[in-house]
């Protein structure tokens, strides 16, 4: 086979596109020289030292009718999540604040429902709007949108509208069938049309084969013009979902996917986004290497733990990162975490071992059984499941 030229490689225009073939190619190139090649374009459209932090807050976790095979919120799985109720616009204000104040530039809410109904989109507007004001980006995961919705979301302040391709369009009606691909362009062509930008990406891991991989992949850098924002999330198995038995996805193919997305999209934000818990610390550090330049900080995505925020603080500080768009550097961030610690310590606010946690976030992250890993396996981090 003939080695591939890397080098020949061109930013996406609206007259490029990417082929299946093309970028099953980009997986067969020798693993470090495609790491290489990803870093090299990276450095040439961002600060290779600077990652964007986004805080997901789920305000409406369960019940929702979808059958997505990976996801926890169906409604038509037993996995233990409750359907509970729209958030309180309050609650969500207040989750905003603390994410900002502990670096994060940008919110995202997510809800678990095939789309929001018009009686959602007062609180909607007026839920973004407040967070708008506090100086933040906004991004919102609501599903489908019927028309008019988006031009009502982007009037109230939203940034970013996600809705993720989640999977090729040749696997995806083995991962959802009340739904079709089609179905996810047509949204994403309203959110376009109304002048909000795209946060789409996917999920890996979902049993799919290579060429089903790459199939994703030119998928989202055939997008015209190509997402703001790509979450490539790592399956988390569920109990209770169809997909709790996929076959475990060697971690070498994750980084290729991270180092690819970045060749396709040179100037999109890529974010290492569910799966993080399980990723030990050199792993997530290849993949910031490769290419990724945005995560979800915060202990919870939707409906799973995340590595909390004193976690991530270290690992980034030790990698010499800082947060993209923010007046904090890392070394501050641990500072106040530990002021905060020792403060409701003192006020007999925190146990022993909860105490301890926070000290030594990486044992009890996982690393006792031998990677960054979640203490319990209960949910799969996704907009509406993954993200």
């Amino acid at each position: 086979m003939q080695k591939l030229r890397l080098t020949t490689l061109t930013p996406h225009k609206q007259t490029d596109y990417w082929t299946v073939c093309e970028v099953e190619k980009l997986f067969e190139t020798p693993f470090l020289e495609l790491v290489y090649e990803a870093a090299r374009i990276h450095r040439e459209n961002f600060d290779p030292r600077e990652v964007q932090l986004s805080t997901l807050l789920s305000i409406k976790t369960g019940g929702c009718p979808e059958d997505c095979t990976y996801c926890p919120q169906s409604a038509r799985y037993n996995t233990g999540v409750e359907n509970e109720e729209l958030l309180a616009k309050e609650e969500i204000i207040s989750k905003a604040k603390i994410a900002k104040a502990k670096g994060a530039t940008r919110f995202c809410m997510g809800a678990a429902w095939r789309g929001p109904k018009e009686k959602h989109m007062k609180m909607l507007r007026e839920a973004i709007a407040e967070v708008k004001a506090l100086g933040m980006e906004v991004c919102g995961t609501f599903g489908v949108l019927e028309e008019g919705q988006a031009e009502q979301l982007k009037d109230a302040g939203l940034d970013y509208y996600n809705h993720n391709l989640d999977t090729s369009p040749e696997h995806y009606e083995k991962i959802i069938t009340t739904r079709k691909f089609d179905d996810r362009i047509n949204t994403l062509g309203k959110v376009r049309n109304a002048g909000l930008k795209v946060c789409c990406g996917g999920i890996i891991g979902l049993n799919e084969s290579r060429k089903e991989r790459a199939g994703l992949l030119a998928s989202l850098a055939n997008l015209d013009p190509q997402p703001e924002s790509v979450p490539i999330n790592q399956l988390v198995k569920v109990e209770g979902t169809p997909l709790f038995e996929a076959e475990e996805l060697d971690w070498t193919e994750f980084v290729r996917t991270i180092a690819i997305a970045r060749i396709l999209m040179p100037t999109s934000h890529v974010r290492l986004s569910a799966g993080r818990q399980q990723m030990p610390e050199a792993m997530q550090a290849m993949c910031f290497m490769a290419g990724a330049n945005s995560i979800f900080y915060g202990e919870k995505l939707l409906t799973t733990s995340n590595p909390d925020n004193n976690f991530d603080a270290q690992l980034l500080h030790k990698l010499d990162m800082k947060p993209e768009g923010s007046e904090l550097d890392f070394e501050t961030i641990l500072q106040q975490q530990e002021e905060e610690l020792l403060q409701a310590h003192a006020n007999g606010e925190l146990s022993s071992e909860q105490t301890a946690e926070h000290e030594h976030p990486a044992y009890f992250a996982g690393q006792q059984v031998g990677g960054c890993g979640s203490k319990s396996n209960d949910g799969v981090g996704y907009f509406k499941a993954q993200a």
